[in-house]
């Protein structure tokens, strides 16, 4: 029996903005190391014994990036990205996914589903937690792994422990105090949402549970198209899925819940205290990263992304900066910064969909300067890349060479461009760019026109698939 990883790399960690933001999420951070979070978890099931070649479940939006991050991994010569046409919650991930996989006659294997943004220092306790949990899914348990605490959290559901591997209850997020209870019992269990079983038991379970929701996926999985590495989940049919977490659609109801106890040295990473807690700290308690000057400052977490930052006296306290946003806080209320994500959110702030450096599959742009009839952007295009055949309506384009080569259709016009070269494009004139070469395309682009949105395009041929985006 196979073992099959089921990633869910869904959603934006809206606690570590303004680092994760909603096109470059948390997942897809390095926050701990050279490797993102997602990249650190691909690592973590290739080494496990009889696990197959991942599937990862993601937004039609950051399929791109997740795609790129896997290849830069170099360790899966082929993987399956599931794409969602939009959120619903765990559940209907889930259960797309073990539809998927009941779809190619595999309903027997063993799915594991990890969140692609947790960390976990120790992998041989947590491949041996994975055998216990894969034998109890073999004898039909739908299996949770519970975090054995080491401190009260009044950020995590909990979970009560019964005889042997039953589940007692799972209770929600407590208070302070309850939280303290809940530890000192030695009964009690983080919540981590990670899950182990069968394709084909976790989809009876759901039927019995929620009928509405399994009947809602095996049509967008029966009505799916592949695309390549990808395959898009019917967007009719995830319209009319309920929305819910698997805990309360299936967790909390069924009788054949189990769990196994994991002390793996684990963190969801929620939020930047989180962080604070598990990284590497210097002689003052402080964890530094970037272009970072302090004087007097202990137990406090300071990160430069793009500019110096200095500190003098601080206490407990998180500074982080990138190009456009810096957020200041006391670290107890680092589960706060949520707030100020639901404020950029409902202002329509682009502080809270995008940096200043957005990635497509062809490469990056970066925005310089941002003004009301022109913008600067640097673009980087990958060896062998090329950006779609497009137009633009309102905007006029001026593109210099830094380094590199472009290869470069203008109008009617293929133009080989190479260093502190440069061509302009009227706006309703077709374009193309290419990047012919071995090394990375660098230019500067001009923007003027009376209107400079990244919606202001007419794809008329693209080889990734976003013609109608």
């Amino acid at each position: 029996m196979a073992i099959q990883p089921i990633i869910l790399a869904g959603g934006t960690g809206t606690r570590l903005w303004p680092l994760s933001r909603e096109l470059y999420p948390k997942q897809v951070i390095s926050l701990t190391g050279e490797l993102s979070l997602l990249q650190t978890t691909l690592q973590r099931v290739a080494a496990l014994e009889g696990a197959l070649t991942p599937i990862i479940v993601v937004g039609e939006e950051h399929r791109f990036l997740t795609k790129s991050q896997v290849e830069d991994l170099h360790i899966f010569c082929d993987f399956h990205i599931l794409l969602e046409p939009l959120g619903k919650n765990t559940a209907p991930a889930i259960c797309g996914a073990a539809t998927y996989v009941v779809n190619q006659g595999r309903g027997d294997d063993v799915l594991l589903v990890l969140p692609a943004d947790h960390l976990i220092v120790n992998s041989e306790a947590f491949a041996r937690t994975v055998s216990e949990a894969v034998a109890l899914a073999q004898q039909g348990r739908i299996v949770t792994f519970g975090i054995v605490p080491d401190h009260p959290e009044t950020g995590f559901g909990y979970i009560a422990k019964g005889t042997g591997t039953q589940v007692e209850s799972f209770v929600e997020k407590p208070d302070l105090a309850t939280a303290e209870q809940y530890v000192a019992s030695g009964k009690y269990l983080w919540n981590s949402g990670m899950f182990a079983f069968t394709a084909a038991g976790l989809l009876a379970e759901m039927q019995r549970y929620v009928p509405e929701m399994v009947e809602c996926m095996i049509e967008a999985v029966g009505k799916g198209k592949p695309d390549g590495l990808f395959f898009r989940f019917d967007r009719d049919a995830m319209e009319a899925c309920p929305s819910d977490s698997i805990d309360y659609a299936l967790m909390e109801k069924t009788d054949k819940a189990a769990v196994v106890e994991a002390d793996i040295g684990w963190s969801d990473i929620g939020s930047w205290r989180a962080l604070w807690e598990v990284a590497a700290k210097d002689d003052q308690g402080n964890v530094v990263s970037g272009d970072v000057m302090l004087e007097d400052v202990h137990n406090s977490l300071i990160r430069s992304e793009h500019t110096l930052v200095t500190a003098v006296g601080l206490r407990d306290t998180m500074v982080v900066e990138t190009a456009d946003a810096v957020l200041v806080a006391p670290m107890d209320r680092s589960q706060d910064v949520k707030m100020i994500v639901n404020r950029l959110k409902k202002e329509k702030r682009g502080e809270f969909h995008v940096h200043r450096t957005v990635y497509r599959p062809w490469g990056s742009y970066t925005t310089l300067e941002m003004q009301d009839r022109f913008q600067i952007k640097r673009i980087t295009v990958k060896p062998g890349a090329r950006l779609s055949l497009q137009m633009h309506h309102h905007r006029h384009e001026h593109w210099v060479v830094v380094s590199g080569t472009a290869k470069v259709r203008n109008g009617e016009q293929s133009i080989l461009l190479k260093e502190d070269e440069a061509t302009y494009i009227p706006n309703c004139t077709i374009h193309r760019l290419e990047n012919p070469g071995v090394i990375p395309l660098e230019l500067i682009e001009v923007q003027i026109g009376s209107y400079l949105g990244e919606d202001d395009i007419v794809r008329f041929d693209d080889e990734y698939g976003r013609l109608q985006e």
